[in-house]
């Protein structure tokens, strides 16, 4: 990998990964999208991905809208066009969706886009693509995604920073206030948690507790 590129995509885009990068869920919260945005950045959450699987296009939009106007960073996954509909700060991509090439072209040279990797091979693979960060995951086992790859562990999270080198690394699944700061010092930018934070009693606390505890 070239660290001198990742560098310099670092420098072009701007981007400074906040350490705790909140996921959204309606299933697991009850919420709205609008509504977990708000409760999220209340607590500190500057950059926040609106997670949807299964609800309509038009809804979705709809929340993704009102999510909008609370004026912080939002990433949407998967949904490139309603990335492009809202004025999304950008989009998070997985291995099956649309390629980060065709996704930079429709959104622009300053959208922030991610993607998704799961193993070595991918992570450095997505360092050769027009994206602005890795994801990387599961670190540990999860309950809010079925169809996850095999658990890689910190060992796993450490040999991939060492092969990516600088490049910015988002790590999720299975992240809590317990293990995220293990997490950090074994080479993430940033942790990307759902249902730490959208389960506690108090979204806002639990935001500004985990906030703090990684400072």
């Amino acid at each position: 990998m070239n660290t001198d590129r990742s560098v310099l995509i670092r420098e072009i885009r701007g981007l400074k990964l906040p350490r705790v990068y909140p996921l959204t869920d309606v299933q697991l919260s009850g919420l709205s999208h609008a509504e977990q945005v708000r409760f999220l950045s209340l607590g500190g959450a500057s950059l926040i991905q609106l997670r949807e699987k299964g609800m309509p296009a038009l809804e979705f939009y709809e929340q993704a809208k009102a999510a909008q106007r609370s004026g912080v960073r939002l990433i949407i996954n998967d949904r490139v066009d309603i990335a492009l509909a809202v004025g999304a700060a950008g989009v998070h991509l997985g291995q099956d969706d649309l390629p980060p090439e065709a996704a930079r072209k429709l959104l622009g040279s300053q959208a922030i886009i991610g993607y998704s990797t799961h193993n070595v091979d991918q992570a450095v693979s997505a360092t050769e693509l027009p994206i602005d960060y890795v994801a990387i995951g599961p670190i540990f086992s999860t309950t809010t995604k079925s169809d996850t790859a095999p658990v890689l562990g910190l060992d796993g999270l450490r040999t991939v920073r060492r092969a990516i080198g600088e490049f910015p690394l988002v790590a999720i699944g299975g992240i809590t206030l317990a293990n995220a700061r293990d997490v950090i010092d074994a080479g993430a930018d940033s942790v990307a948690v759902i249902s730490t934070l959208l389960s506690a009693a108090n979204i806002t606390t639990a935001t500004q507790t985990l906030l703090d505890r990684l400072r």
